[in-house]
């Protein structure tokens, strides 16, 4: 039986994946959470939505008889990945994670790293300030137990609703950014702070190249913890992975 996979995406990483498998002849879906409202196309079919917990999972891997599952979702949506850890363990399909390397900071860059977006909040709690907030739409709403800055917004999509922010200008705008723009949005918003997920990658890391080069501040939010699993940060080394994991034996 040739291999069917589920590519857990929505970064830059799953759509590069999805894009060799495709080339490779290799039959998947990609599977996105949806909170874009106009995602990048995709080189294999897709879906859109949850699954409905690990169960729900396993029960989807079964019924599309999915043979490998990659988790290339963003580094900081734990609980899509400890689910695809719980629910491939019930369906008894392989799973690895294609992730990125998490940033580091370089000579004279001041970050102050925090476990998690409340820690971020709690940081933000002294005197008014220009803030870059990187940290996605869903999370704004946290940020509103510190008004009294005047936050940055980058989205991907233009907010369809009133932001809990009462001092904010919104740029719409889709990675990834350059060094050199990130500089001069910075330095046209006066930007003091920044605030950012540990992402990884070379998408967004344009903005911590800029606060560097500006001397500015990085509050940086650090990785949530997640479930063993087998992960890789390369492409070619998932291609491998198949090859050595045979759908006819289902390990």
């Amino acid at each position: 039986m040739a291999p069917n996979l589920l590519v857990l995406g929505g970064t830059t990483e799953a759509t590069a994946l999805c894009r060799r498998l495709a080339d490779a002849g290799i039959a998947g879906t990609v599977s996105l959470a949806g909170r874009v409202e106009r995602p990048r196309p995709q080189p294999l079919s897709q879906r859109v939505g949850g699954f409905g917990g690990a169960e729900g999972l396993a029960d989807y891997l079964r019924a599309q008889k999915i043979t490998h599952v990659v988790d290339a979702t963003h580094p900081f949506a734990a609980r899509m990945s400890a689910n695809a850890v719980a629910g491939c363990a019930v369906a008894g399909v392989p799973l690895i994670a294609l992730t990125r390397a998490p940033w580091q900071a370089g000579p004279g860059d001041d970050w102050r790293h925090v476990p998690d977006i409340a820690g971020a909040v709690a940081a933000l709690s002294g005197a008014p300030a220009r803030v870059f907030l990187a940290v996605g739409r869903q999370h704004l709403a946290a940020f509103a137990a510190a008004p009294q800055h005047h936050y940055l917004l980058r989205l991907v999509d233009p907010p369809t609703e009133q932001l809990p922010l009462p001092h904010h200008r919104v740029v719409v705008e889709r990675g990834p950014f350059t060094e050199a723009g990130d500089l001069a949005l910075m330095r046209a918003q006066g930007t003091e702070l920044v605030v950012s997920k540990n992402s990884g990658g070379s998408g967004a890391s344009a903005k911590l190249a800029a606060a560097g080069a500006l001397g500015v501040p990085v509050i940086m939010i650090d990785r949530p913890a997640l479930p063993a699993r087998r992960e890789t940060h390369e492409i070619a080394t998932v291609l491998d992975w198949i090859g050595h994991h045979p759908a006819d034996l289902g390990v």
